[in-house]
Parts: C-alpha cells; sequence; structure tokens
C-alpha cells in the first residue's frame, strides 16, 4: 500500500503558473531553471550528471525509484539536480544487488524532491513556453515567500557554472604506461566519459576548467578532451582562448556538449540558448559523413548556431539532429579537431555513438605515427 505523503508541495514557474503535488518527507524551497528529461531509465545518472548543476528536473517517465540507486550508476560525486519533480515517486525499490532507495539518497543529500504533480502538463507548459526559472517548496512556505526566492534566481544565460563543479585538483585515471597520454579539461566530466577513454588505452589527466594553458606540458600530451559541462558557453572567455591554443598545437581534440560549443566558439561559430533543449535518451542524429543515424542520449540548453557555418570556410558540419534540424556535430578541416553536442558516453541512453572514442583514438595514433615515427 503506498504510504500517505504529507505535507503538500507547491511549484511556481516565472510566468506565475502554479502547480500543486505532494512532499516525500523533505522539507525545504529550492529552485533554478526549469527542464525536463523524457528518458525511461537512467534516472540515477540524470540526477548526477554536471552538466545538470543550477537546473530543476521534471522527469516525463511517471515512476521514478522503482529500482533504487546503486553505486556504480553514479556520473559525479554528489547529486547535481537543484530539485526534483515526479508523478509517482517509488518509496519502495525492488533490484538484485547492493542498492538503497531513492528517497534515502535525496535525503542523505538534502535535496528536495517531490511528488504526485502532474507532470504531463508541466512538460507540455515548458515546451509551448519555453525553459524558464521555477521555485518548488514544501507547505510551511507560502506563495508570496517563493515568489520572493524566484526573484533571486539568476539567468541561465550568460551564467558561468563550470566552476561549480569542475574538480579543485588535477587528478588522474587509467595505466600511466597507456599508449596514450590525454588531457582531459573538467567542465562537468561524467565518469562514464572516463571510463571510455581508459577502456580505450587511454592514460586521462582531468584538470580544473580554469587551467592556464601553459600549465600543460605539450612534450608529455597526445591529445586533449573538452568536457560536457553546465552553464553558458559565451560566459567562458578565458576557456575559449585556452581552447584556441588547445587548437593551435595541431595535436588531436575531441569535445562533448559544452566543450563541443566552445570549440565551435573557438572556430568562430556563435551559440544560443535553446527554447526548451535537448535531454532525453532517444534522440535521433545523422551522421553526415556516413549517412547513418544513430540514437543518442543528449542534455543541453544551448546550441550552435548554424548562422557563420556556411561562410567559415575551417569547419564542417558532421551530425545533425533530426528533430530540428539543430547541429549536432562539427570539424575542423585544418586540424584533427571534432566534436558533438550529444553524449557518446551513454550512461544512460544507448551505444550508437561509442565509435566517437574510436575516432579519437585513432587520431592520437595517426598522429603520433606522423610526428614521431
Amino acid at each position: 500500500m503506498r504510504k500517505k505523503l504529507e505535507p503538500s508541495a507547491k511549484l511556481l514557474l516565472e510566468d506565475g503558473t502554479l502547480f500543486f503535488g505532494k512532499s516525500l518527507g523533505i522539507q525545504g524551497i529550492a529552485g533554478g531553471e526549469i527542464c525536463f528529461n523524457t528518458g525511461m531509465t537512467g534516472y540515477q545518472e540524470i540526477f548526477t550528471d554536471p552538466s545538470y548543476y543550477g537546473q530543476m528536473v521534471v522527469m516525463a517517465n511517471s515512476h521514478i525509484g522503482n529500482y533504487g540507486t546503486h553505486p556504480a550508476e553514479i556520473e559525479s560525486n554528489q547529486i547535481q539536480i537543484s530539485g526534483l519533480v515526479t508523478k509517482s515517486f517509488s518509496q519502495n525499490h525492488s533490484r538484485p544487488g547492493n542498492t538503497k532507495s531513492l528517497i534515502d539518497y535525496f535525503k542523505s543529500e538534502n535535496i528536495l524532491a517531490v511528488t504526485d504533480f502532474d507532470t504531463r502538463s508541466i512538460v507540455q507548459h515548458i515546451r509551448d513556453n519555453g525553459a524558464m526559472n521555477a521555485i518548488i517548496a514544501t507547505e510551511q512556505f507560502s506563495i508570496e515567500e517563493m515568489r520572493i526566492e524566484l526573484g533571486k534566481l539568476p539567468k541561465m544565460a550568460g551564467l558561468e557554472l563550470s566552476s561549480k563543479v569542475s574538480t579543485k585538483e588535477v587528478f588522474s585515471v587509467g595505466d600511466p604506461n597507456s599508449s596514450f597520454h590525454v588531457v582531459a579539461l573538467d567542465y562537468g566530466i561524467k565518469k562514464n566519459i572516463l571510463r571510455n577513454l581508459v577502456s580505450r588505452g587511454c592514460y586521462v589527466q582531468v584538470y580544473p576548467f580554469d587551467t592556464p594553458f601553459e600549465t600543460f606540458d605539450l612534450d608529455l600530451v597526445d591529445g586533449f578532451f573538452l568536457s560536457n559541462g553546465p552553464g553558458d558557453p559565451t560566459a567562458m572567455n578565458n576557456q575559449i582562448d585556452t581552447v584556441k591554443k588547445i587548437i593551435a598545437t595541431g595535436k588531436p581534440v575531441f569535445g562533448i556538449c559544452l566543450g563541443h560549443q566552445l570549440i565551435a566558439l573557438a572556430a568562430g561559430l556563435s551559440t544560443a540558448k535553446m527554447h526548451n533543449g535537448h535531454r532525453g535518451i532517444n534522440h535521433p542524429v545523422k551522421n553526415l559523413e556516413t549517412g547513418k543515424c544513430e540514437v543518442t542520449s543528449q542534455n543541453h540548453g544551448f546550441v550552435v548556431e548554424h548562422e557563420g557555418l556556411q561562410r567559415n570556410k575551417n569547419v564542417e558540419l558532421t551530425h545533425v539532429h533530426l528533430n530540428d534540424g539543430t547541429i549536432a556535430g562539427i570539424k575542423l578541416k585544418n586540424a584533427p579537431v571534432f566534436s558533438v553536442q550529444y553524449h557518446p558516453e551513454a550512461g544512460p541512453g544507448p551505444h550508437d555513438s561509442y565509435y566517437l572514442f574510436d575516432q579519437f583514438v585513432q587520431n592520437i595514433n595517426q598522429f603520433k605515427q606522423k610526428v614521431y615515427v
């Protein structure tokens, strides 16, 4: 029998729209840009993805929490979302293995989660009216108090957030004796990205997002990886300058999501805030070089603009999102640099795009043979 959930909870959108639901026993108030994810599974990976920092997530799938949480299914060291809105939250879970309940997971990190909301209506509202800030609160907070807190929230456009999620110290993963030495700039890197690089013979040194280019010993670097992360790429001028210098080395570079956007900005393209973003694990993308389509995992609220692409002779469009025609991948014609807007490492999601890690390693191998053989 389902437990009675008290007290009630409220969701207030920036445009004044109000929704009502119930608390899960975690008391408080939380806010951020509201967005929705359409994935049918992988909720723990979603909640721990640093790219969601500063955002409140509405899960389009009805049942959340039914298979609990597992230590192997985290993408960072903590829950990154600012709050969670669900239709049906399962306080009981069932799955073999070392699992714990999702509600205990949220309670341990004091992250506000609410349930019994009409998530279908919320998703439709965001789709129609666009991404906006929002506040969720339990019953001890009045609507007027929620309005006051809502007014304090910063806009996502123009907001730099990588500093909130990036590592503070350099760390390494993989075997130091591996064939390929990769420097990864951590704008909000996911653990499954590192797993994919290590499994392909890479020794990866992960650096803070604001590491100066002069820090890198280029004699010891075979390639650069630019990670995913939260926030507006146009607010990262120092990082864009660093990416320009990295590209100028002539060494292979691979970027994902925010890293992709920084490569585009460094190459002279522009980015823009999307109406409601792409977040889910079933987004169709076409590889224009092979003609093949792949089902992808995506999580982004900014996108590289088409304007200027045709005039830029050094950038080639390689992937396109089939739902709306947005840019999903590019490569540079004058350097071994490529990037995609989606998440080939998945976690959660399909493995259709794993080949991109192989492509990066192949670029490194070809570069080393050209330079050192």
